[in-house]
């Protein structure tokens, strides 16, 4: 990308979700002209998506707890949220005035739960400050002379700009924008880019035709999961998931996404064991389910345990007929229930996505190594991360970073 002393520097940002907005806002502050192309009619999509279960913004834990998050791409994401981290969002978020407050698990969220306020108000501060906005303008990478490439509404138009932040998204819901189409956009200038994955995403089982139809929609409230695969050390996790058609989904099985993702491409498939009375010592249980059963129903002696509803109909898709008359064996069943999930959902039904453009690809401030003057953001680096505030966090980090990238790099350019 070319400089010229004599204009003002210009700055496209392509892509309008946290990342290239807030890149947007670091540039412009920093006395940059700016203009912010996306292919949508309006930016924000998957933003205002995330946000209609209650916009969970970032999360209040220790730092280091906080940074452990990002598995192996901690090193890499560290330094970003040093400089724009948690409390650095909440204070900007303040700044636009939403007020926020922390929840009983310690996630962060705007007073009135809603991405939508957030979102107008931000987007006000922005054309106020000076960036403009070009919608439904589909990226197509460079043409010969190092000119941008756009297919808009009035036909293919070919911008230039001094340097360029991409914050394209990852690959799940392409029907809010992020579709992944920029990857052999990049491949094709020999960007690395590791393959794109589902995250946060949940996971085929094969269930009966009668627990299918009886129990999908249904969630598995109160229990544990342990899973101790080949590709990672053991883990346990506590929480609820959510019988589907397929499988399984829900937030104890998306915070485990990741490892058991691994698992099934390594191994075929992927075993966790369920504990559905994790509030409850074995040997109780086995108490319970020794008492005789009279004339009561194997519904009702399960009852006795705790177990009942889905779970006990988990049991019973799960558990050879013969354990049940085994109190002991069935006790231990209900304290480590296997079960085995043979494949993650597409990744366009996924949360988010992993994998992107590689930080070998990288230098310290997000710019591709091969393309200078052309910067990265958000979710299409090669990362991945739980819900529960650190997806947002990271992309409005990494948006921060490229800005400041973006800008320490013309102002060389210019000396």
């Amino acid at each position: 990308m070319s400089t010229n002393s004599s204009h003002r520097r210009s700055v496209a940002v392509i892509g309008g979700g946290p990342a290239g907005l807030m890149a947007a806002e670091v540039l412009i502050s920093g006395g940059v002209s700016v203009d912010l192309y996306d292919a949508m009619p309006s930016v924000g999509r998957k933003f205002l998506m995330a946000g209609k279960g209650g916009m969970n913004l970032t999360h209040s834990e220790p730092l280091e707890r906080f940074l452990s998050r990002y598995g192996t791409r901690r090193a890499q994401l560290e330094p970003l949220l040093n400089a724009f981290g948690p409390e650095d969002l909440r204070a900007w978020a303040h700044g636009l005035g939403v007020e926020t407050f922390i929840g009983t698990s310690r996630r962060v969220f705007p007073v009135d739960m809603k991405a939508a306020p957030l979102l107008r108000a931000w987007l006000h501060r922005l054309r106020e400050a000076g960036v403009r906005f070009h919608m439904r303008h589909r990226w197509h990478g460079w043409n010969a002379d190092g000119t941008l490439r756009f297919a808009a509404p009035q036909g293919i138009q070919s911008l230039h700009a001094d340097a360029v932040v991409l914050a394209l998204g990852g690959g799940s819901w392409a029907r809010l924008g992020s579709d992944g189409a920029w990857v052999p956009l990049l491949a094709e200038r020999g960007v690395h880019v590791a393959a794109l994955q589902a995250a946060n995403c949940g996971f085929d089982v094969g269930w009966s035709d009668h627990f299918r139809e009886r129990y999908a929609g249904q969630a598995l409230k109160a229990i544990s999961i342990n899973f101790a695969g080949s590709c990672h050390a053991a883990v346990h996790q506590q929480g609820e998931l959510m019988i589907t058609d397929s499988g399984v989904e829900g937030g104890v099985i998306y915070a485990l996404s990741g490892r058991l993702r691994d698992e099934i491409s390594a191994s075929g498939s992927a075993t966790i064991h369920l504990d559905l009375a994790p509030g409850r010592e074995l040997p109780c249980l086995i108490s319970d389910l020794s008492r005789p059963r009279g004339s009561h129903s194997m519904a009702k002696h399960l009852r006795r345990a705790g177990i009942e509803g889905v779970k006990a109909g988990l049991l019973r898709e799960l558990v050879p007929t013969q354990i049940f008359a085994d109190p002991s064996r069935l006790g231990a069943a209900i304290k480590a229930l296997p079960l085995t999930l043979i494949a993650p959902r597409p990744i366009d039904e996924a949360i988010s996505s992993a994998g992107g453009v590689a930080f070998d690809a990288l230098d310290e401030h997000l710019m591709i190594r091969s393309l200078p003057g052309v910067f990265c953001a958000g979710e299409m680096l090669d990362w991945e991360a739980p819900t529960g505030g650190y997806l947002f966090t990271a992309s409005f980090a990494s948006g921060h970073a490229a800005g400041l990238g973006a800008i320490a790099w013309l102002n060389r350019e210019t000396t």
